[in-house]
């Protein structure tokens, strides 16, 4: 029998190797630009068509390479950043494995023009499919221009699982944020399909963050810099107003790497504790120095997740750093202890206390609760119970009328069961909707009865966020928030197919400017937005006209309703992959939706409860959160002990 194990050819290995490092075309925009730090230019500029498909350019002044190490760039494991394997302890440059190159070269035609400053001519080398079609010389000006050409022409099911143009330009655009933000020493310029979309001169730390994230930051950003023995951390937070309900503005560098690190993110957020909501995340751009025998960058091909040797250390020196920058610049919360003059002038500060007074006191139920053993909790027993009558306001007059007339037990009121609730809810086994192992109507004998509110009944909100509502069949109580959401999603949904929601035209027009991958995201999601009310128009360069908005947007608010909208778009999470407009009116019905600890008046409760029960599916959220609970009669009583 033959051998059959065989050393595999280089363009086929080097297909494979791509699969890890060009996942798409960022991918690529990232290892090139990184090589162009590498290189030590002063100017990078990034070119790119059809979303980095047809053409992706990085043009830099860096030092160059020679010919025979022009050549020698496309091989496999070839870098001139390390030489031996304490080499790797001890990386200081972006780049360092010999990957990116030769991985590019396997899944895309490539043409490579650079000169050295010592060299009379240049080197132009074109390589396709990890083979050189043409080396020659060339009258070049000083550094590097590789241009990558028809992304995985040769791998047809990768070029398949390309996303669209504007989702594949985010991602472009994402990565170009990160390295411009890494080194704001360094000149940046981005142009797509011929236009220059971002063109960042060089300059400090903060004119950089300021650049890329927009103008109205200006005066709102937070120095920190903390340096220590162990490592130094520097950069910016956002004052806790520029707070978003999504991860949006989060940056952190190690080492002038951007990286992805739950575990720092979560020592800045808790840094931000008790001065921004709960569901809010704070805008930050942190740089950490440490020195490179403290972390090992060779974990992931992207270099993007990292080991610390002392994570808990950097934990602490980044969690401190942020609380001393806040309460440096008078952010921190601080307590008042001013006495108020009106206290003084309280009798109980006053006049002295008699003896009548203090056995008065002695003997009142709350001063024995205080200071006998087991009373914290006791309640005095009392004849005047407000309970009794409890279930009159949830039966209307005619049912208590029917009641008092009704035939023997047994033959008008339907059976008990013992099947209060599906498990997993709160309160008891509490279902959602309907109750779990039930069929609508089957503890009534089997007559099918859908549960609706009674029809006029008394409402009453409790702590400005849940509905009690009495229905045919028991009481529910409806989380207003959740129930709008489902309102706002099936209304949404219909207006998306066919019955556009009403656009309220501004008399004075909005204008607004986002950051550069925003406007990109806006303009793929301008067709999905005109059905559902919103009518916003392009006006140059990363900037639009609100024409209009659903009546139900207040005015002066169109700006934040749009910017909050790209927030949540971008951070929109779920297992299930949706299409663009699902996602859209997902997030829009979440972030429309009327917030818990919003009083509601009768009108406004009744309105939500009826439109919720018009629903073609009442019951859970888009998400499959309940929108409200159904307390049956036998669970209550069970509660009561009756």
């Amino acid at each position: 029998m033959p051998d059959i194990i065989q050393l595999l050819p280089d363009n086929i290995a080097n297909q494979i190797a791509a699969g890890e490092v060009i996942q798409r075309p960022a991918s690529a925009v990232k290892e090139l630009m990184e090589n162009a730090v590498d290189a030590g230019a002063t100017e990078i500029r990034l070119y790119v068509q059809d979303s980095g498909k047809a053409l992706i350019q990085v043009v830099d002044n860096g030092k160059g390479m020679s010919e025979t190490d022009a050549r020698m760039a496309f091989e496999r494991h070839a870098t001139s950043k390390i030489r031996e394997i304490d080499d790797l302890f001890h990386i200081k440059t972006m780049g360092f494995r010999g990957e990116a190159l030769a991985s590019i070269a396997a899944v895309a035609q490539v043409e490579m023009k650079t000169r050295r400053s010592e060299d009379e001519a240049g080197t132009v080398i074109d390589i396709e499919n990890s083979r050189v079609a043409r080396q020659e010389p060339a009258a070049l000006p000083v550094g590097t221009s590789i241009a990558m050409k028809n992304l995985f022409f040769n791998v047809p099911a990768r070029r398949n699982f390309l996303k669209s143009n504007p989702v594949e330009m985010r991602h472009i655009l994402d990565e170009f944020t990160r390295v411009a933000l890494s080194f704001p020493s360094i000149f940046f310029s981005f142009t797509a399909n011929g236009q220059e979309q971002i063109h960042l001169e060089k300059g400090s730390l903060k004119q950089r963050v300021v650049q890329i994230l927009g103008s109205s930051y200006t005066s709102k950003l937070v120095s920190v810099q903390e340096n220590t023995d162990y490592l130094n951390i520097y950069g910016f937070v956002g004052k806790p107003d520029t707070a978003k309900r999504t991860r949006g503005d989060q940056y952190f560098f190690v080492n002038n790497r951007f990286i992805r690190s739950a575990y720092l993110n979560h020592a800045v957020n808790g840094a931000f504790a008790e001065m921004i909501p709960r569901d809010s995340f704070p805008l930050y751009v942190l740089f950490i120095d440490l020195d490179p025998t403290q972390v090992d960058i060779n974990v992931h091909p992207t270099k993007q997740e990292i080991k610390f040797e002392d994570e808990k250390i950097v934990y602490a020196f980044a969690q401190a750093a942020v609380k001393h920058a806040l309460a440096q610049f008078s952010i921190t919360p601080t307590l008042d202890f001013d006495l108020d003059p009106n206290i003084q002038g309280l009798d109980a500060v006053n006049k002295p206390l008699s003896e009548e007074r203090k056995a008065a006191v002695a003997s009142s139920s709350l001063y024995q609760t205080f200071t006998q053993k087991n009373q914290a909790h006791f309640i005095e027993p009392t004849n005047k119970s407000e309970l009794r009558h409890w279930k009159d306001f949830y039966e209307s007059p005619a049912d208590r009328a029917a009641k008092e007339n009704s035939n023997p037990a047994g033959t008008g009121t339907p059976p008990s069961t013992d099947e209060e609730a599906a498990p997993g809810t709160s309160a008891g086994s509490l279902a959602t909707g309907i109750n779990a192992g039930h069929t609508p109507g089957s503890e009534w004998g089997g007559t099918a009865t859908r549960i609706m509110p009674i029809e006029n009944a008394p409402l009453q909100q409790l702590l400005n966020a849940y509905i009690v509502t009495p229905t045919n069949r028991s009481f529910i109580l409806v989380h207003q928030q959740a129930a709008h959401e489902r309102i706002l999603y099936e209304r949404y949904k219909t207006a998306s197919v066919g019955q556009q929601i009403p656009s309220q035209k501004s008399l004075f027009p909005a204008s607004l400017t986002l950051s550069a991958p925003d406007a990109v995201l806006l303009t793929e999601l301008l067709p999905d937005l005109l059905p559902l009310g919103y009518a916003i128009e392009p006006f140059g360069k990363d900037s639009f006209i609100i024409q209009g908005t659903p009546a139900d947007t207040g005015q002066g608010s169109e700006k934040g309703v749009i910017e909050l909208l790209l927030e949540q778009y971008k951070n929109f999470v779920s297992e299930i992959r949706f299409s663009r407009r699902e996602k859209l009116i997902r997030t829009l019905a979440r972030q429309n939706a009327v917030k818990a600890g919003t009083a509601l008046a009768e009108k406004e409760m009744r309105m939500l409860v009826d439109d919720l029960f018009a629903c073609v599916q009442h019951n859970v959220t888009p998400g499959g959160d309940p929108t409200y609970i159904e307390f049956k009669k036998d669970y209550v009583e069970k509660l009561f002990g009756r």
